[in-house]
């Protein structure tokens, strides 16, 4: 997979590590019992793990059946679920980090990791809720930790109404709680400017996808 990209002016550092996620995050108050967080460089050191990602993962296709037909998934994926190393230290810090915020509202851990890579602005995910599982019906959280270029998170109410829109790069993080998966739906939307590949991190509990 031969891609180009153009790293962050403002990642320079060589060392992979975490940043606090303390009073640098941001709560917005989404509309029926929904909220997202927002941590901008929450990991220094992004463009690098960027790179290991990119090398490492045994990324694959996927075809799934829409419209009574197979269509390619217009992204590459790769999920580690519960107990699977993580590529990388950085990834399985994140996790314990985000269980520790998070442990009051949630009440349990992160325990898997769903990863997507975006090659370039043609790659792209609908617009969806991720309802697989206990999220059908309970409040849950999903935590997307994005390394590469910065692509456009949209989220909006669930039947349609206005969007709300995150630039996710580098190392930045999103959280989606409350009700946010039933509720409300999040895209990565296609666009013909031209970017650079992306990768997503998605944490999640236990029985949610």
């Amino acid at each position: 997979m031969a891609m180009a990209w153009q790293a962050s002016l403002l990642d320079v550092g060589d060392e992979i590590a975490l940043q606090p996620l303390g009073t640098a995050t941001r709560r917005t108050e989404l509309s029926r019992g929904a909220w997202v967080d927002y941590r901008p460089g929450w990991l220094a050191g992004a463009d690098r793990l960027f790179d290991l990602l990119h090398r490492e993962v045994p990324w694959h296709a996927e075809r799934r059946e829409m419209y009574e037909r197979l269509v390619d998934l217009p992204r590459l994926l790769k999920f580690y679920d519960e107990g699977e190393p993580l590529p990388h230290p950085a990834l399985a810090q994140a996790r314990e980090d985000l269980t520790d915020r998070y442990a009051d509202e949630l009440g349990e851990p992160f325990v898997t990791a769903g990863m997507c890579l975006y090659r370039d602005g043609k790659d792209s995910v609908a617009w969806h809720g991720d309802r697989i599982g206990r999220a059908k019906n309970l409040d849950t959280m999903v935590a997307i930790l994005s390394v590469g270029s910065a692509r456009s998170l949209m989220l909006r109410p669930r039947g349609g109404g206005d969007s709300l829109r995150f630039s996710l790069g580098h190392g930045d993080l999103v959280v989606m709680g409350g009700s946010c998966q039933r509720t409300w739906d999040h895209c990565v939307p296609k666009t013909a400017r031209p970017v650079g590949p992306r990768i997503s991190v998605q944490f999640r509990p236990r029985g949610v996808r």
